[in-house]
């Protein structure tokens, strides 16, 4: 066990410099760069778009209880979110954006468990 007392600067120090670190990592470059081909594909554009236009009119939809057309809305979602999902460039998005989360979530628990263990000492 340390007997040096960390204020909280030091520690907002260190925490800025893993992050710095982490986003240095493989699977951090790999999902800017899914991002970043994202964001320049103008059908992926488009079809966001689209999907986002399609949610504001279902909540108005819903909103005011149009029941029938509400339900056709969210099948045009649903069929446009079918499309986008298809196109490899997001799928490749997806996967990076899952693989960031899962190694972010393992970040988080060594570090939880780190302090738990701390605390235990």
């Amino acid at each position: 066990m340390t007997d040096h007392q960390y204020s909280k600067e030091e520690i907002i120090a260190k925490a800025e410099k893993i992050a710095e670190q982490l986003s240095e990592t493989s699977q951090v470059r790999f999902y800017k760069q899914a991002e970043a081909k994202i964001s320049a594909n103008k059908k992926v554009q488009r079809l966001v778009d689209e999907i986002k236009h399609y949610q504001k009119e279902s909540v108005n939809l819903q909103h005011f209880g149009k029941t029938e057309a509400y339900h056709q809305n969210e099948a045009i979602i649903n069929r446009l979110q079918a499309e986008l999902d298809a196109i490899p460039v997001v799928q490749e998005f997806k996967q990076s954006q899952a693989d960031v989360n899962d190694f972010l979530q393992l970040m988080t628990k060594i570090v939880s468990q780190n302090v738990a263990n701390e605390n235990d000492r």
